[in-house]
């Protein structure tokens, strides 16, 4: 299988720190509240993503078996992904693609380009600075009701600070079960939401991801037609930071992408 093409190539790049001294003060994503901080226990030892500094993962659309190799520096969010007949990358500043625009066949590259990380990333990821996290009443979903928590950002937080989220809890194992959302980015007066399933959790390093995550369409808490499936296999992170050169823009055969 093709997921795994150049990925420990890639994984060489990988640059380490020398000579720094280390910040000794705690934390601060460290400090979330109780019952959210029940939700990441019982996802594995949450304080390993605070202290990883890269994040790599392989990814199929089940769909139509098109395979993404993801990697990205977790401190600056830079994003690199490998597709069969393109790249993207952010470098920090802006969003490129490679070799031109016309290789991907999506709405918006920029939207694309961290898309899947950030959902695969939660519950951690949302330990980030300006994102707010609170219980909230029971939601339903297909007729069965989970507890929840929602999940907002204060202004100028990424890209779409006006989504909400809500994380819905599987009763038995404390997990996260579903995620309801709503997209901003192209019409930031949209309130639709879309349903998000999280199944078959398998253990990278202390920490629990899914192995497969199925999106619907979502209305009268319930779902309805599938949008997209895709499973993930190859999940790393480390602590330390990936080669810079890795994310920045080709020189020839790239363009900058919105």
């Amino acid at each position: 299988m093709r997921t795994t093409r150049g990925y420990l190539l890639i994984l060489l790049a990988f640059a380490f720190a020398c000579g720094q001294e280390k910040n000794t003060a705690p934390d601060p994503r460290l400090d979330q509240p109780a019952a959210f901080q029940q939700l990441l226990n019982s996802h594995g030892d949450w304080s390993k993503w605070i202290d990883a500094r890269a994040f790599s993962f392989a990814m199929v659309h089940e769909t139509n078996l098109d395979w993404e190799n993801h990697y990205i520096n977790l401190a600056e969010r830079k994003v690199r992904i490998d597709a069969d007949t393109w790249q993207i990358g952010n470098d920090g500043e802006k969003v490129w693609i490679s070799p031109n625009r016309q290789a991907f066949q999506g709405r918006s590259v920029r939207f694309y380009h961290n898309l899947y990380f950030y959902f695969f990333s939660i519950p951690y990821v949302f330990t980030d600075p300006g994102v707010k996290v609170e219980k909230t009443e029971n939601k339903l979903v297909d007729g069965q009701s989970y507890g929840a928590f929602q999940v907002s950002f204060e202004d100028n937080v990424g890209d779409s600070s006006g989504d909400i989220y809500y994380m819905l809890i599987d009763e038995d194992t404390g997990r996260l079960a579903w995620v309801l959302y709503t997209v901003t980015f192209f019409d930031k007066s949209n309130t639709r939401m879309n349903a998000l399933k999280y199944e078959d959790y398998r253990d990278a390093g202390g920490l629990v991801f899914p192995r497969v995550m199925t999106g619907y369409q979502f209305e009268n808490d319930s779902t309805k037609k599938i949008s997209y499936q895709v499973s993930f296999s190859d999940v790393l992170l480390v602590d330390e930071p990936m080669d810079d050169d890795l994310f920045a823009m080709p020189e020839k055969n790239a363009v900058v992408a919105n």
